[in-house]
């Protein structure tokens, strides 16, 4: 975090990637969590691009800084470099394209590749509103999940549906474990400084000898 951050009166920034096909609706979601928008006419995302939303978790100020990066193959090699320090990912696939949920363990293979190992991700079914045109069922989504230990949850940014309840969700996880490994470090900090307190220093003292008393003779 920044020194500008903290003067903002921030605790943290938590930088979060959407990944993913082109037009699953990245953009819409970020659009409905950022700014509580929706455009109909989406046009395609060129490069990379994010915005940022100011939220409170567990009494603590938390700046999400949400990163949309392009699903187009010609854009992968620009974007891979902003994996790096994001601490969660959104893997966005459209329910109304089988191809872009078979994608999805492409572009996770992508993201274990670039982002820190610890980083959370949350699969996202986008445009769960058309669901007479669903393509990819929630079974099959729930079992990818589950094998590869991600977060899930279906969204529709038209409706608004999940939106909300998904970023919360990876940054209340990003959260915990980012308070956990403060706390384990302060931990750790203060059972040293307890260890070097009970141990102590040693302090050589010098000991004086004793000079043998003269003996003396009285002459009579």
């Amino acid at each position: 975090m920044s020194n500008l951050d903290a003067q903002q009166g921030l605790d943290y920034v938590f930088k979060v990637v959407l990944i993913g096909d082109s037009a699953v609706g990245k953009s819409q979601l970020l659009s409905r969590f950022a700014r509580n928008d929706f455009s109909l006419v989406a046009k395609a995302t060129i490069g990379v691009e994010f915005q940022t939303k100011t939220i409170m978790i567990d009494h603590k100020t938390v700046k999400a800084q949400v990163w949309d990066t392009a699903g187009q193959e010609r854009y992968r090699a620009v974007t891979s470099a902003y994996y790096r320090g994001a601490l969660g990912a959104m893997l966005v696939y459209d329910i109304t394209k089988q191809q872009s949920f078979e994608h999805a363990s492409r572009w996770l293979k992508e993201i274990r590749s670039h982002a820190d190992r610890n980083i959370v991700i949350m699969l996202v079914g986008n445009k769960c509103d058309l669901g007479t045109l669903r393509a990819v069922s929630t079974e099959d989504a729930k079992q990818f999940a589950q094998e590869e230990n991600l977060f899930f949850m279906e969204t529709s940014a038209l409706e608004t549906t999940n939106v909300e309840t998904a970023f919360l969700m990876v940054l209340s996880e990003i959260y915990r474990i980012v308070s956990k490994k403060s706390l384990m470090a302060n931990e750790e900090l203060e059972a040293n400084n307890d260890s070097r307190l009970l141990k102590g220093t040693d302090i050589a003292v010098p000991i004086e000898q004793e000079t043998p008393a003269k003996s003396s003779c009285c002459l009579h």
